[in-house]
Order: structure tokens, then sequence, then C-alpha cells
């Protein structure tokens, strides 16, 4: 034990050195006149193969000193592929991290040590969500992509019922929801203004949920004294926005015995009900813009930042991030270091942004708008989202729709509902 902990000392150390060393300039990453001098590095990923090859075959030309080789992994199995090849002693130097892995991947990923790249450089270069990466052992990936929760609209059905702008505060589309909701004469929903209150016909219905619970200050999962706990339980910061009203706010939208009544289960998922215009606003990822394109190439959608609570002393939205992470197993981890250091701060960053649907993750790329119609809503958003440690996204999914499906049966009230999330949620981080 003694041997492996004077192992690490020396490792972060020589970290240290040479992450200073790097980013002063004082080695000339990059700029090697013997190609592939500092060896082949394996990066992993489920990102199409089509999507990462010529991303990298450019990045590689730039810096012939190293070569990354990409190899695209199946989602479904990747675990498994993983966990075969470090056993077989052949696994990669590095992979796109997912944020809602980080917890799941921790132990075998290299945590970069704060001596090689201090937090505050962290939080200058990388917008907040990129901080679903920092815990108290280092940084487990460096951020590339991320891809915020927005708010579609469907033009027409806001324009025939005079909504001139989507709203900008969720007490505006409570308001709205009357006016664009539309029942038959037996009370059936036709059209519907939101897709709240429901889990398993929600597209997203986890991401919007904890995006409700952060903006009223929660992030949902906490690290102290090195450990991850569950933050549902905490006192609020303002008593209004307890995560039981939140959760009853939600939940309200698919109670036939009130006003913001709006959505049930007879609807299809509500990316399809989008999609077939029968759906006012779709709360959904940037990613999604063009998949909704190609679904109905004739819709006539916008797209609004996600509402915001009104008295509320800063803007939040949820996001998925993509980092690259060093695989702790690496057996060129030095390269595989200078590597993925200069994937994130390279002109890769925005390329693969661009080519996956999402924002970029450093400051500067933000700060570079794009002039079409639907990206500019996408940095913007980008730029004060954030995102959460999942310990686990299958169980996470059967907390989430259990909290929501107890308080819709009035099974649980909405406090106990967030009690019971909160234990389950904490057995879930002590494994």
């Amino acid at each position: 034990m003694k041997n492996f902990q004077l192992i690490t000392i020396v490792v972060f150390i020589a970290l240290a050195i040479f992450g200073v060393l790097v980013f002063s300039g004082a080695i000339p990453l990059g700029k090697s006149n013997t190609p592939g001098g500092l060896g082949t590095v394996v990066l992993w990923g489920t990102v199409r193969q089509a999507t990462m090859a010529p991303l990298l075959e450019e990045f590689n030309t730039v810096n012939p000193s190293f070569v990354v080789k990409y190899e695209q992994k199946d989602v479904e199995s990747f675990d498994q592929d993983l966990l075969e090849a470090l056993a077989e002693g052949m696994g990669p130097d590095m992979f796109l991290l997912p944020d809602g892995l980080a917890f799941h991947y921790a132990n075998k990923i290299f945590p970069i040590p704060y001596a090689s790249y201090p937090v505050a450089s962290f939080k200058n270069n990388f917008a907040g969500a990129g901080e679903v990466f920092l815990t108290s052992r280092g940084i487990l990936a460096f951020p590339l992509s991320i891809d915020p929760l927005v708010m579609y609209y469907n033009r027409g059905l806001l324009d025939a019922n005079g909504v001139i702008y989507p709203p900008a505060f969720w007490d505006d589309l409570i308001s709205l929801v009357p006016k664009l909701t539309q029942k038959d004469d037996s009370n059936k929903i036709i059209k519907s203004a939101i897709s709240f209150g429901h889990f398993l016909n929600v597209t997203h219905a986890k991401d919007i949920l904890a995006a409700l619970f952060m903006q009223a200050g929660n992030g949902i999962v906490a690290e102290k004294e090195g450990v991850f706990i569950s933050n549902l339980n905490a006192t609020p910061t303002n008593p209004k926005y307890s995560l039981a009203s939140i959760l009853k706010f939600y939940t309200d939208f698919a109670d036939p015995n009130k006003a913001v009544y709006s959505w049930n289960k007879s609807f299809p998922n509500s990316n399809d009900a989008f999609s077939r215009e029968d759906l006012a606003f779709y709360i959904g990822l940037g990613s999604e813009l063009v998949p909704l394109i190609n679904r109905n190439p004739n819709q006539n959608f916008g797209v609004a930042p996600l509402p915001q609570i009104r008295d509320a002393k800063f803007k939040l939205t949820g996001a998925h991030v993509t980092g690259i992470a060093l695989l702790s197993s690496s057996k060129n981890f030095n390269t595989a270091f200078t590597a993925a250091s200069l994937l994130a701060t390279s002109n890769f960053a925005a390329r693969f942004a661009a080519a996956t649907g999402t924002a970029p993750a450093r400051r500067d790329l933000l700060a570079i708008k794009p002039l079409d119609a639907y990206y500019p809503v996408f940095y913007a958003s980008a730029l004060y989202s954030r995102s959460w440690m999942d310990p686990s996204e299958k169980d996470t999914n059967n907390i989430f729709r259990n909290m929501i499906d107890s308080v819709l049966s009035n099974s649980m009230t909405p406090e106990a509902a967030i009690s019971d999330a909160s234990a389950k949620m904490g057995l879930l981080l002590l494994r």
C-alpha cells in the first residue's frame, strides 16, 4: 500500500512538472519534425467513425509528433468492451466521457491533478457545465462539448393563438397553457401546450426535472469530504422553491383537475407529438435540431432558452457534457495527457462540437456566436448550463420515474417522494 502511494505521488509530481512545461510553452508540443515520434494513442468513443475521421485527420496533421487513433464502440456494449479490454491489458489510452458515466468510470480514470491544471485555469477556460468533471481527487476529463436543454416551439401554433413570443419565465408558461391547449367536448386533449407531468412519454423527463431542481439551487448530488452524497434532502435556499413544490409544479400538468392540465398517457413520446405539430413547446437538447428538422421538414419551429424562475438571482439550464478522459491503465500516459489537453484546447474542440450538433465547452469558442437562427441560443444556453454527477443513468431514471409516478398516483406526497428519492440516490452513491 505504501509503495502504491509513493508511486502515485511520484506520478502526480511528474505530471505537475510536465503540465507546467506544456502550458508555459517550454515543451513545444505539436511542432516536432518527427512524425509519430511520441507514439500512437488510442481514443475510444461512441461517436460515429465517419464523424471523427476527418476531425482527427486534421488534428494529426497539425500535431505530427504523435498519432491519435479512434475506435468507435457501440453505446450498449461500451462498458463490457472496456472491461474486457482492460482485463486483457488492451484498453485504450483515453475515451470520450459523457457526464452521465463520470461516476461510473471514476475508478478507471486517472484524475488530472490540480497541480498540473489548476481549478482557476479550468474555470477560466471552460463553461460551468464542465465542472461536473471536477472532483476532490482531480479533473476526470477535459470538457469538449456541451449539449444544453432548450425550448423548441411551434411558430404556427403560437401565431394562430396570438402568442408573440415563447415564455421566458415559468409563470409566463402557466398563463399560456389554457390558451394553447386544445380540448374536444369530452375534455380530451387534442393539442398540448407542453409535455410536462409524466415520465414515460416525456422525452428527457429526468433532465427537465433535474434542471428545475438546479434552477432552485439544488445540485442534486454533492461531494463532501471526498464522498458523493445525495443533495435532494438539503434545506432549500429559498423555501418558496422547495423541491417538493417543484415536483408538484411538474406533475400538475398531468392533473385533469388543474388549470395547467395539458398532458396525459394517451400522447406519444413528446418529440413525436412535437413533430406531428400536436405540441406547442418541446423541451429538448440542442443536438436534436437536425433530427427534428428531418422528422418534419415542413414544420415551422423556433428555439428559445429554457424558461427561468422569475425572481432567481442566476440563469440556469440543464445540459449533457462530453469530455476526454485518461485511463489510468494507459501504456503511453504522457502522450495521452498531451493529446487529450490539445484535443480540448485546439481547433478540434470547435469542429467536434459543430459535427455533433452541440456547443463547445471552451469559453473563448462560446464567445464566437454563429449567425444562423438556432445556434446563438445553444451557445448562450451552454454558457449558463449545468450538469450533475449521475451515479447510474438507468437507476436514476427509475428513481425520477418513481418520484413522479408516486405523486400522480397519490401514493406519496411530494415531500415524501423527494425524501424517498434522496434515500435511493444516496444508496447508489455508496457503490
